[in-house]
């Protein structure tokens, strides 16, 4: 093998564990990325449960009130009484 060739080599080489460095320190920014992504969804699915939760707080407040309305009006409709 010729001296040339082994440069060549060596160069390639070189080459390639760089890139190999490169990918690793590329590869754990992703990781933190999707470790950080990850932690932001599963605080956002809790705050979606609860402003669910709260939402179906208010309609089942919201129903009873309108309920509670509803029975006063029935009692303030004057009763018709027939006079014969």
């Amino acid at each position: 093998m010729s001296l040339e060739r082994l440069d060549a080599l060596e160069t390639r080489i070189r080459d390639l564990v760089k890139l190999v460095q490169e990918l690793k320190r590329k590869n754990a920014a992703l990781e933190e990325e999707l470790r950080t992504t990850r932690e932001r969804l599963a605080i956002q699915d809790d705050l979606n449960r609860r402003w669910e939760r709260e939402r179906n707080d208010i309609r089942i407040k919201i129903e009873k009130v309108l309920g509670e309305m509803d029975a006063l009006e029935c009692l303030e409709d004057p009763k018709e009484v027939a006079l014969d």
